[in-house]
């Protein structure tokens, strides 16, 4: 071998072993999401939690995961490829109305949420709607359900698939407008609404937590009178000018408006009648059922 090749060959086995030292380096460290869009990378010997000075290594507790959770987890994983691949053979699709309808209700059920911590929880939710759905009519084909019953349960329960408007809120009730006006500039200024809340509103059963009302339906009895007028022109994340309510002077914050979504029966018989089919069968909403319509072959070795 000349000299030359032999050259290139030790350049060529450095730079492997270079590539690998740092493949092995770099597949020893993990970037781990700590929520509210924060994330770190720890390698496997490095700490996790301490207690009285005794420390978890980040690869036990990657141990202790996978030993509790790591079938369980992968079984999810398999019913979801399971559900994504029938569904789409079959061309099983979720409209976007009962996605939205869903997310209505998640949102109803939330604190106040940031934009981030929005955008991150719709997109999980999303996936499981759709799943959720999938695997109902998945799991239902088939089923011979009559036309009269389904009739029937959608005259009996078909508000129950509708989402009534509704609007997240907050207020700052106050005796006079000088002190709304004062409020108001304060805002205007950059001041916290939820910490003028708490030092301003008069409202003692909302104050303490910065005047948060909640999300209300405004078809409701318990729907503030006036703010419905005060909310038609208003953004989500915005506040009000002072204005004359029952109770005194208020400031309205408008977190989110929901509209409401309503179904006609034809939107809504392919998920009564799959409803009605598993009541009949007795069937859980499990993927479970659906392993035997695919080759699977997983680390455990067994169907189930």
């Amino acid at each position: 071998m000349s000299m030359s090749k032999k050259l290139l060959l030790a350049i060529i086995v450095v730079l492997l072993i270079t590539n690998i030292a740092t493949l092995l380096v770099w597949n020893n460290e993990e970037r781990v999401e700590l929520g509210n869009g924060d994330s770190k990378s720890l390698s496997q010997k490095e700490d996790v939690a301490s207690v009285d000075g005794e420390n978890i290594t980040f690869q036990e507790w990657n141990q202790s995961l996978r030993n509790n959770y790591g079938k369980k987890q992968l079984q999810t994983l398999i019913d979801q490829k399971i559900v994504e691949q029938m569904a789409d053979e079959k061309g099983i699709q979720i409209s976007d109305k009962v996605i939205n309808r869903e997310i209505s209700r998640l949102v109803a059920k939330q604190g106040v949420l940031s934009k981030s911590e929005y955008t991150a929880l719709e997109e999980q939710w999303i996936e499981d709607i759709r799943y959720r759905y999938q695997l109902q009519l998945l799991l239902a084909e088939g089923a011979s359900i009559p036309e009269e019953e389904i009739t029937t349960y959608y005259n009996t329960y078909g508000d129950q698939y509708n989402f009534s408007a509704s609007m997240q809120m907050s207020h700052i009730l106050v005796d006079n407008m000088e002190t709304a006006n004062k409020i108001y500039e304060e805002l205007e200024a950059g001041a916290s609404f939820k910490l003028l809340a708490q030092e301003y509103s008069n409202d003692e059963t909302t104050k303490k937590d910065g005047g948060y009302l909640g999300f209300i339906y405004t078809s409701s009895q318990f729907f503030p009178n006036g703010y419905a007028d005060i909310t038609v022109d208003m953004k989500e994340h915005t506040y009000s000018k002072p204005f004359v309510a029952d109770n005194g002077i208020a400031i309205l914050y408008l977190h989110r408006k929901l509209p409401s979504i309503e179904f006609t029966y034809e939107e809504m018989k392919p998920y009564i009648k799959s409803e009605l089919a598993l009541q009949e069968k007795n069937q859980p909403l499990e993927a479970a059922a659906l392993w035997s319509n695919k080759e699977i072959d997983w680390i455990y070795g067994e169907n189930q």
